[in-house]
This record gives C-alpha cells, structure tokens and sequence, in this order.
C-alpha cells in the first residue's frame, strides 16, 4: 500500500511557526500585512483573493486589496506599484497574472520591490535560486513540492529526480531548488522522448503537464515517489492531478493527493513569504 503524502499536515505545521513568528512580530510593533492588486474582476482571480484573505485573517496577517482597472497603461501600473514600493505598511505583495495582453509584464516585474516580492515575479528573486541562493522568495508551487519532500524526510541527496514540466513558474525554479540538495535531476516535457523508460528510471517523478490522468502506472515502478503537481480538470468537471490517482495511488511507493496534495502547501508558502518579508524589511 502507497503512503499518501497529504499537504494539509505541511501546511498545519508551517502555519503553527507563523503563528509564532507573528506573534514575536507584533511584540516588537511590527504587523505583517499583504497587498494585493487585482485587475479587473475575472472569476478565478476573485475566488483566490476569498481564499488568501480567509488564511491570512486566521494567521494574523493583514491584507489590503487593490482592485485597478483591467484598461490601465503599463506606465500607469508601474507607477501603483512604485507608490506601494514605498507604502511601509505593506510588508509585501502579489499580483494575479496572467496580466491584459497589453500590459508589458517585463516593465511590471522589474518595478516591483525584490524585497515585497513574495510571488517571485522580479528577475533578482529568480536569478537568486538558480544561484542556488534558496534564501530569498520563491515561486511557490515548486516551494510546496520542496516542503512536502522535507516535511516526509524523503532523502533526496543523490536520487534521480524527474521534473516533467521546463517553466519558470514551476519546473526550472523546482530544478534548482533540486539541485541545491544534491538531487540529480531531469528535466522533461511534452516532447521529451521515451519519456516512461526515463520516468521509470527515477527515484522520484514530479509531473507538472496539466493533463489530467495522464500518467498511468507504465510510467512507474512500485518503488517510484510521486509528488504531483499537475492541476486541472477532467471531462466531467472533477479536479485532478496528472496522474491517474485511482489506477496508480496503491502501486507505488508514494504519492501526493490531487486535491489535498502540493495545491494545499501552495496558499500557505505564499504567506509564510509574506511573514519572512516583514521580518526583513
């Protein structure tokens, strides 16, 4: 039988330490308090924003958002996000991406603050981890997959990891972090060749496509950790991971949950990220 390896424990155990962290915060008259811009009102961003107020508000963490007009200018965003830049009371901030097609992201993420810069948008933030410098903010997916591995004490010092997605957001930031544990790893995509003799050579297999149910037990051994990060939906509307959960879950050696697995970590590194802005800023 698989060890399932859920997300809601990680997250319980790194809220505990925030909540300390806050604490000690707040003793020395410091309050941790997140910004976040939204454009316009798209559903999704919507329903994140609910969620990330609901966590912060049972962490302590104060939040402001900043809904701007999905038609504003690029130079007209850049110059709110120098004005927060220099607001002291916004320890740190976010934005929903992706932005309108007719913002110039690369203008937008050279102006926001490296240190408010918890959703790891700025190049100075990216240009640290592949540094192997993992003191800084990361992307948080790929941190969420990280503090699962940790959290389990699965050792990672010379294993064969296989990163099956080549993104910045995900997969190279992932590499890295990787890496600076002494992984060997592999990075693969949608076009990579041969793809289940590569994945049923590794130690550990974290897909990352966005295809839901793609990945059948062909592509495993019984002795394969599986950390799935992959998000999306099925064609009768349920959420699901990248692996065939159902087929594959008791086969193997371990394996993360679609819901209740990496996508549970994620929300909670994203504020941990905001309590460690305040205390360095």
């Amino acid at each position: 039988m698989s060890q399932i390896l859920k997300g809601n424990v990680v997250a319980a155990k790194l809220k505990e330490e925030m909540k300390e962290r806050i604490a000690k915060l707040n003793e020395n008259g410091k309050q941790p308090k997140l910004g976040i811009v939204r454009l316009g009102n798209d559903p999704s961003d919507v329903s994140y924003e609910k969620s990330i107020i609901k966590n912060c508000d049972a962490l302590g963490i104060e939040t402001e958002v900043f809904e701007k007009d999905a038609n504003m200018t690029t130079d007209e965003l850049a110059d709110f996000i120098s004005e927060l830049n220099d607001n002291d009371s916004i320890s740190a901030m976010i934005m929903f991406r992706p932005l309108p097609k007719h913002i110039d992201e690369e203008v937008i993420r050279n102006t926001i603050k490296p240190s408010k810069d918890v959703d790891c948008m700025h190049p100075l933030n990216l240009e640290k981890i592949f540094e192997g410098d993992m003191s800084g903010f990361a992307p948080a997916t790929p941190k969420a997959a990280m503090e699962i591995l940790l959290y389990n004490n699965i050792d990672l010092e010379g294993k064969n990891v296989v990163v099956i997605n080549r993104s910045m957001v995900v997969g190279k930031p992932l590499a890295m972090m990787l890496l600076e544990k002494n992984a060997t790893v592999t990075i693969c995509h949608s076009r990579t060749k041969d793809l289940k003799e590569i994945t049923k050579k590794a130690d550990i297999v974290i897909p990352a496509l966005g295809k839901p149910k793609f990945f059948t037990m062909d592509y495993f051994t019984e002795e394969s950790i599986i950390i799935d990060v992959g998000v999306s939906m099925t064609e009768d509307g349920k959420l699901s991971g990248d692996v065939d959960y159902e087929n594959v879950a008791d086969k193997v050696k371990m394996i993360t949950p679609v819901p209740g697995g990496v996508g549970s970590v994620t929300t909670t590194i994203l504020l941990n990220q905001v309590v460690y802005a305040c205390e360095n800023n």
